[in-house]
């Protein structure tokens, strides 16, 4: 029995039965021809011959698309690296700003929107709380990092914010609690919701939203009304988890979090007739990964919910941590704290040297002889990178 199942293998089982019923948006088009073409002739190869012994490697090219998990691996790497320069070794913070799910089919309707109003609602919940002298009175950093899956590939829109520990005053003088959480959550909770349904409202009035699927019935005022009324009556969710140990351990989570897809390779184990078998995390048994069997279009169907829009940037900086500040204002905290900052390995590297110094793989000599290796592209039927 194959323990190598593929996404790949998954979408080229699949994907016809799926195509019967169910139609692709554009994005989801492009989605599903880039990871089923991946690492295939149809991208197109470099071909390398080697001058002494005139071995020949063929390396496929990969589709770069950034929902296809065998794309990730080095764009992680190459991120860390570049990010690392702006690490302060010293406490962080890991703060989960939750949508409720009574809301779900409005923004899968609304995703650029009402995804965007997710960032900008934890943004001002962050900068207002962290201004105020009575929690820190400070300017902090923060990165925001959506996600909108749940371990079973369901539909859980939710932001993951990497917050520092500490931050400047009004005086640029660094202000800390101590590695202690300085926001309660209840509070971050309150002013997370005030300023979500703000902006939902403000787009709702504009006549800006669209209603599709079983948010269609929000068309209507008072359905809608009544939909903003649960979702003021509730207790938003959002948590914190413990602090991080030191730059390192930053380091080390953000190569988890920030580029990854609803699953991965990793996480298929098999397909069994017309049913994909894949682990995923048991909430009601401590988080232990256990199978969980779906049908292959309904797989196909739970993955492509999660293909973001068009130009979408899912990765974002704030405060201190922003262009137009970090240049200046993290030199600054180094100092005050003492810390060295790290230098980029990568920057200005070719392809060859990145994979040379990442994985000591050598791609410009022969593996049997040590000669140089020359290489040259071959076009396929599909560039789609």
């Amino acid at each position: 029995m194959r323990t190598d199942t593929t996404i790949q293998d998954v979408f080229n089982r699949f994907l016809p039965e799926y195509a019967q019923v169910s139609n692709f948006s554009e994005r989801q088009y492009l989605a599903v021809k880039c990871i089923t073409s991946c690492r295939t002739a149809e991208m197109g190869a470099h071909v390398s011959e080697c001058e002494s012994c005139h071995n020949t490697y063929i390396h496929y090219n990969s589709c770069k698309n950034r929902h296809c998990p065998m794309c990730q691996s080095m764009d992680v790497d190459v991120w860390i690296d570049k990010q690392q320069e702006n690490v302060l070794n010293t406490t962080y913070f890991h703060t989960v700003f939750t949508l409720p799910e009574e809301i779900y089919p409005l923004v899968y309707s609304n995703q650029q929107l009402l995804y965007d109003a997710l960032y900008h609602s934890t943004n001002k919940t962050i900068t207002e709380l962290s201004r105020d002298s009575k929690y820190l009175g400070a300017q902090l950093g923060y990165i925001c990092v959506l996600h909108i899956w749940g371990s079973k590939m369901n539909y859980h829109p939710h932001l993951h914010t990497i917050v520092l520990g500490g931050g400047l005053d009004k005086n640029n003088h660094w202000q800390d609690r101590n590695g202690k959480l300085f926001f309660p959550v209840k509070v971050m909770s309150a002013v997370f919701k005030k300023y979500y349904l703000e902006e939902l409202k403000a787009l709702h009035e504009a006549g800006k939203l669209e209603y599709h699927g079983s948010a269609e019935k929000l068309k209507n005022q008072y359905s809608f009304k009544e939909l903003l009324n649960t979702l003021y009556s509730k207790e938003w969710i959002v948590y914190t988890k413990k602090a991080f140990n030191g730059a390192q351990s930053v380091i080390d989570y953000l190569g988890r979090y920030t580029h990854r897809i609803a699953i991965s390779n990793n996480r298929i184990e098999r397909i069994e007739g017309d049913q994909v078998i894949y682990k995923a995390k048991d909430y009601k048994n401590g988080g232990k990964m256990t199978p969980v069997s779906i049908s292959g279009t309904e797989f196909i169907r739970r993955f492509l919910m999660h293909v973001l829009p068009k130009g979408f940037v899912k990765i974002r900086h704030y405060g201190l941590l922003s262009c137009r500040n970090k240049k200046e204002k993290m030199t600054l905290c180094r100092n005050l704290l003492g810390c060295e900052q790290y230098l980029s390995r990568l920057k200005d590297k070719t392809v060859a040297e990145k994979l040379l110094i990442l994985y000591n793989k050598d791609i410009c000599k022969c593996r049997y002889c040590g000669e140089p290796i020359h290489p040259f592209r071959v076009d396929g039927r599909y560039m789609l990178c």
